[in-house]
C-alpha cells in the first residue's frame, strides 16, 4: 500500500471482474477508499473483500449503468458514504454476441449499445456533475482497440467502443479547464471473463495470438496500471488521450 492517493475516492464500475476488479485493487494499493461498482453481487462483494483484506477501505454499490435513475443514485451514496468522488474508472461492459452486421439481432444490438454507450455517458453525467462541484477530479472510460478498428462479428460492440472514443474526445474538451481530465484505455486482448467466453469459440485463440506482435495476451493488472496513471499527477497534462494497451496489435 502506498499514499499517492490518499484521502481521495474512486469509483470502477464493472469491478466485480477482470479489467474491473484489477483497478478498483491498483486504487486501494495507491491508497485510495474505492466504490466497487456492479450488476453482479456476489463477484462485487468479494472485490470489496479483498481491498479490505489488505488494509484498504471500499464500499459495494450494486448497480445498473443502463439505468438513469440507478448511476444516478450510485454517485449519491458515493458521496455521501465518502464526501466525494475524486477518480472514476466507467468500465462496465457487455461484449455482445458474435454475429455478422447483416444477422445480428436487434435486441442484442440495443442491449450492447445501450449498456457500453449509454451506460458509459451516465456515469460521465453524474461523475461530472460531482466534480465540477467538488472543482476537479479525473475520469477514465474503458474503450477498445475494436473502437479505433473494425473486428469481424462484433458490430455492435465496436460501434459501442467507438463511440466511447468520441465521447471521451467531446467531454474531454468541455471540462479541461474545470479541472476534470478525462482520458479512455483502449485494451486489447486481455485475459478477463468476457475475453474467456470469446475465446471459448474455436479457433479464436490461435487467431488472437497471431494478431499480437508481443506473442501473448495481456492481463487486467496492466490494463488497471494505465487508468491508475491516467488518474495520477503524473498525468495532469494529459486529455483527450486514448491510452492503447494491446501488445502492439495497433501499431501494425
Amino acid at each position: 500500500m502506498t499514499s499517492q492517493f490518499h484521502g481521495k475516492v474512486a469509483l470502477v464500475t464493472g469491478a466485480a471482474s477482470g479489467i474491473g476488479r484489477a483497478s478498483a485493487l491498483a486504487f486501494a494499493r495507491e491508497g485510495a477508499r474505492v466504490v466497487v461498482a456492479d450488476i453482479q453481487v456476489a463477484g462485487g462483494e468479494e472485490t470489496a473483500q479483498m481491498i479490505t483484506s489488505m488494509g484498504g477501505e471500499a464500499l459495494f454499490i450494486k448497480a445498473d449503468i443502463s439505468k438513469a435513475a440507478e448511476v444516478e443514485e450510485l454517485i449519491r451514496q458515493t458521496v455521501t458514504h465518502y464526501g466525494r468522488l475524486d477518480f472514476a474508472h466507467n468500465n462496465a461492459a457487455v461484449e455482445g454476441i458474435i454475429a455478422p452486421t447483416a444477422d445480428y439481432p436487434e435486441d442484442d444490438w440495443d442491449r450492447t449499445i445501450t449498456t457500453n454507450l449509454k451506460g458509459t455517458w451516465l456515469c460521465m453525467k453524474y461523475e461530472i456533475r460531482q466534480m465540477l462541484q467538488q472543482g476537479g477530479g479525473a475520469i477514465v472510460n474503458t474503450a477498445s482497440v475494436v473502437g479505433l478498428v473494425g473486428a469481424p462479428g462484433l458490430p455492435a460492440y465496436c460501434a459501442a467502443k467507438g463511440g466511447v472514443v468520441q465521447l471521451t474526445k467531446a467531454a474531454a474538451i468541455e471540462y479541461a479547464k474545470a479541472g476534470i481530465r478525462i482520458n479512455a484505455v483502449c485494451p486489447g486482448s486481455i485475459y478477463t471473463p468476457m475475453l474467456e467466453r470469446l475465446l471459448a469459440q474455436p479457433g479464436v485463440e490461435a487467431s488472437a495470438l497471431a494478431t499480437l506482435p508481443i506473442g501473448r495476451i495481456g492481463t487486467p493488472e496492466e490494463v488497471a496500471g494505465a487508468v491508475v496513471w491516467l488518474c495520477s499527477a503524473a498525468a495532469s497534462y494529459v486529455i483527450g488521450h486514448l491510452m492503447v494497451v494491446d501488445g502492439g496489435l495497433v501499431a501494425q
